[in-house]
């Protein structure tokens, strides 16, 4: 194999593995809040078709991207719906929306076109143009996703308060924040990316919806995701891994091998499904001992000490908060006085709902310390606790009690 060979290999593997790699994050988003999403496959099936459609009526790539996610986004609300508002099982959410996408294009392809539910052949007016490298647009929003989803998970507030809703849902809900809410908005990511996966498919890999189109690849991004243990980095990497898998596949079909003879074309085309099931028959993809520690680190009778989220410090004006102190300070608390716990966080965030408007450091420590002192049997525990004072924290509904 020549350098030209592989370079060749290498560019297919990224462009197979772009529809992969979104689907992936949409699955890490909506699983990492606690909505499991068997529904990626017709989610993105779903948005190639309209991309495909809305691109052959208007003429344009951006009103296929516009519909594109459009669909997706309505076929998330439905699950989001169904999994989160109705509390209905989200296995046969997942698997009925992928039931509805497929039978949906299809039908609809027979009555709009009458080819076999194929969508007529786009123009290049009507495709997203290549911009770098000879890739297009979608190829680097997807890569530049991965470090996007990463920062956001691990360094926002929203990124934390929707991983402890996957941790630990009881326990937002009691921090004040809507479960609901977060989930939402994370299943409704998971859809803004699964119509950007289906309209690459469709008017940027393809120039046109041809029915089952995805192939499998919902299924293939999630035993990616698996693969991965729900980290976006990984998840790229798990992606690679089955776009070159599938690259190499279409490549070297019939390729002969010394001592074997030529290999089946249908077991080089199947290599991605093998691995798929390898992947999902459990041989990989348990939780690490790292994460299920911090998993349960917080689980705290009904209520998360999340450190990065509520911030417990030194109130002394002299002293900087350390956060191996608040770690302590968090578990000396949740282990030792686990039943005023809840009355902690109540009035902490009481306190902090009176001081969103602006009042000087002094007042603010104060106010603080006297809303602490309210807190029976915790006087002599007051050194240990101060919430974020930069930024003001929710009312609990407990508080209004």
């Amino acid at each position: 194999m020549d350098a030209l060979s592989i370079l060749a290999l290498a560019d297919s593997a990224l462009r197979l593995s772009i529809p992969l790699l979104f689907a992936c994050l949409a699955g890490l988003w909506s699983e990492r809040s606690g909505v499991v999403d068997i529904g990626l496959e017709g989610k993105m099936l779903a948005a190639a078709f309209a991309a495909a459609a809305a691109a052959s009526a208007f003429g344009t790539a951006a009103a296929g991207l516009c519909a594109a996610i459009l669909a997706a986004l309505a076929f998330a609300l439905l699950h989001g719906f169904a999994c989160i508002s109705q509390r209905g099982n989200q296995i046969v959410s997942g698997v009925a929306l992928n039931m509805l996408a497929a039978g949906l294009t299809a039908v609809l392809g027979h009555a709009w076109y009458g080819e076999g539910g194929r969508t007529p052949p786009l123009d290049a007016v009507a495709r997203i143009p290549d911009l770098l490298f000879g890739h297009s647009l979608l190829v680097y929003l997807a890569l530049a996703a991965v470090p996007l989803t990463a920062f956001v998970m691990a360094k926002t507030r929203f990124g934390l308060r929707l991983r402890a809703v996957g941790e630990n849902p009881a326990a937002v809900d009691t921090a004040g924040v809507s479960v609901a809410g977060l989930r939402y908005a994370a299943v409704l990511i998971g859809g803004v990316l699964c119509g950007l996966g289906g309209a690459y498919l469709a008017i940027a890999l393809s120039a046109g919806f041809i029915p089952n189109m995805t192939a499998g690849k919902g299924f293939i991004a999630l035993a990616a995701l698996i693969f991965a243990k729900w980290r976006p980095w990984p998840a790229l990497g798990a992606c690679l891994l089955f776009g070159f898998l599938d690259a190499f596949g279409i490549r070297y079909q019939g390729i002969a091998i010394a001592g074997v003879g030529t290999v089946p074309v249908q077991f080089m085309q199947a290599l991605p499904y093998i691995l798929t099931v390898v992947i999902l028959a459990g041989f990989v993809g348990s939780l690490p001992e790292q994460e299920r520690a911090e998993r349960d680190a917080l689980q705290v009778d009904g209520v998360a000490a999340v450190a990065d989220e509520i911030e417990i410090r030194v109130p002394a004006a002299d002293v900087k908060p350390d956060p191996v102190l608040a770690r302590q300070a968090v578990e000396s608390l949740r282990f030792e006085l686990p039943e005023v716990w809840d009355r902690i966080i109540v009035s902490v965030r009481a306190a902090w709902a009176d001081l969103e408007g602006q009042v000087d450091d002094s007042r603010q420590r104060e106010r603080a310390e006297a809303a602490m002192r309210r807190v029976r049997g915790l006087r002599g525990f007051t050194n240990l606790i101060r919430v974020r004072a930069s930024v003001p924290v929710a009312r609990s509904p407990a508080a209004n009690r």
